[in-house]
């Protein structure tokens, strides 16, 4: 019968795995951001994590969801970079930043794209959107963008409009935002380098909204992308990445008070993670972390290994023991497969997130013959005599 949750400390269940590795102790960062995401993908490693799942008011940093539909959509062909699409009232009235876009205007999607990239354009975003919509309206798309979100692991986006215009209900958290930035790098490297692109002077028609507000893509720190974001309501707000070497960090913040801060924030959010990380393996694959007690198996127990290398980010400055503990459900009926995953390694090292890790079988652990249920059956006997009655372990 499975028991419950089962833990054990780290240092209790490894021979030799570990030994001599220190845990790293560094003090979290201290945002001013009312929530901030960081992600290190590379080791998907999450650096900083602060209201992260709360649904908030994203502003122009949800116009990367309508990008990626828009992205997908080029990529299966129902859109080309040189269609020119037509300009609808709707999307002319919208105020903000724009394109300043009018119904005598049917614009390349190149230069949507880039319009809603470096120019922030709420019109842009509506021709793209009512172009793209399952009804022909911004509402229509809008319902599709939640629907999609959901589809990508987005639990905490729903979304009113296109744009980020302030609206009831037009909500995402900054982790979402951390997950979209994600694949848009990954889905769309052919895209991807708009993001980077400091100007862009559409027909030359809005000289004062040519610049990309990125504070972050001329200081020559690695960063190529990827949204700003500026409601009264949300705050100033940016989803940023940043490159160096082998290393990518992708980070959210929300609800500042001024470009200034967001500014600051960004850069310093930058130099720390690449600054006081470093990377480490913490444990080989194959090699075993654990045993775990089997159920009515031919082996009482099966070794629980990581199906490959386990290498995080952690601390680089002071050192301390690390604290860890495999968790599993046990014992586990058998049959097992070699590779099944079982428990997961678990640990906080000083001012970061609970880290999960996975530990898969080591071997394969077949039914026990009939001389294994007949034992398995007395020792369940025993252990009722000896606890008394009414007891189950």
């Amino acid at each position: 019968m499975t028991k419950p949750l089962r833990t054990a400390a780290l240092s209790t269940l490894t021979a030799g795995l570990l030994m001599g590795f220190s845990a790293l102790s560094a003090s979290a960062f201290d945002t001013r951001a009312k929530a901030a995401y960081v992600l290190d993908t590379k080791t998907d490693t999450v650096l900083l994590d602060k209201n992260a799942k709360e649904p908030l008011p994203p502003a122009s940093m949800s116009k990367l969801m309508t990008l990626y539909i828009a992205f997908e959509a080029l990529r299966d062909g129902r859109l080309t970079l040189d269609e020119r699409l037509p300009v609808s009232q709707h999307a002319m009235s919208y105020k903000g930043s724009t394109m300043f876009l009018n119904t005598q205007d049917r614009v390349r999607v190149e230069d949507l794209l880039r319009g809603i990239i470096v120019l922030s354009g709420n019109d842009a975003c509506v021709v793209i959107a009512e172009a793209l919509s399952p009804d022909g309206t911004e509402a229509g798309f809008a319902r599709y963008m939640t629907r999609r979100a959901r589809d990508m692991g987005m639990e905490n986006s729903t979304f009113a409009n296109s744009n980020g215009w302030p609206a009831i209900g037009h909500r995402m958290s900054v982790q979402d935002l951390a997950i979209l930035a994600e694949r848009l790098i990954e889905d769309f490297p052919e895209y991807y380098p708009m993001f980077a692109e400091t100007e862009f002077a559409f027909d030359g028609r809005a000289p004062s909204n040519t610049r990309n507000r990125n504070p972050l893509l001329r200081l020559d720190i690695g960063a190529d992308g990827l949204k700003t974001g500026h409601t009264e309501e949300a705050g100033f707000g940016l989803v940023g990445s940043a490159q160096q070497k082998d290393r990518r960090v992708i980070f959210v913040l929300s609800g500042l008070g001024s470009t200034r801060a967001r500014a600051e924030e960004a850069e310093s959010v930058v130099n720390w993670s690449f600054r006081q990380f470093a990377e480490k393996t913490i444990a080989t694959a194959g090699t075993p972390v654990a045993q775990a007690e089997v159920w009515m198996g031919a082996r009482a127990s099966v070794g629980l290994v990581p199906a490959k290398d386990m290498n995080i980010l952690l601390p680089a400055l002071t050192r301390n023991e690390l604290q860890a503990e495999v968790v599993y459900s046990g014992p586990i009926r058998a049959p097992i497969a070699k590779g099944d995953q079982l428990a997961e390694l678990v640990f906080q090292p000083e001012g970061l997130p609970e880290m999960r890790l996975p530990l898969v079988a080591e071997d394969d652990v077949s039914v026990g013959g009939f001389p294994v249920r007949v034992m398995t059956a007395a020792n369940v006997l025993i252990k009722r005599f000896l606890n008394g009655p009414g007891t189950e372990e």
